[in-house]
């Protein structure tokens, strides 16, 4: 993981602001989520309430957002991760795989359980 993401992930586990280089992670107190930007754009939510996890790659699936994706996810969900097949981006958790998609919502279970 690089150093930016281990930082990210910190403020991310801590709620707090962070800001470094083109990643941003704002702690909004009010709905206790944190939200995160890779340029500037939202890739993910993270609500701290419900553990659970919006995922989005703002229409940029690059190996740097998908990055910052699988980062979040081992912070947030340990064992999930983003992955690029054939061109088209997939989720996989304990052996379940779903086909990725922008604003998906992965809930804390024990299995894939996407909203």
């Amino acid at each position: 993981m690089r150093k930016i993401e281990r930082q990210m992930n910190f403020a991310i586990s801590n709620k707090a602001d962070w800001s470094s280089s083109n990643t941003r992670v704002e702690y909004n107190n009010l709905s206790n989520c944190s939200s995160i930007y890779l340029h500037g754009h939202q890739i993910a939510v993270v609500d701290h309430n419900l553990k659970a996890v919006k995922l989005s790659s703002c229409g940029y699936e690059t190996v740097t957002t998908k990055s910052r994706l699988n980062a979040i996810l081992e912070e947030v969900k340990y064992g999930c991760r983003v992955f690029q097949k054939n061109w088209n981006w997939f989720v996989s958790y304990n052996d379940q795989t779903a086909s990725f998609w922008d604003g998906m919502i992965l809930i804390d279970a024990d299995s894939l359980q996407i909203a």
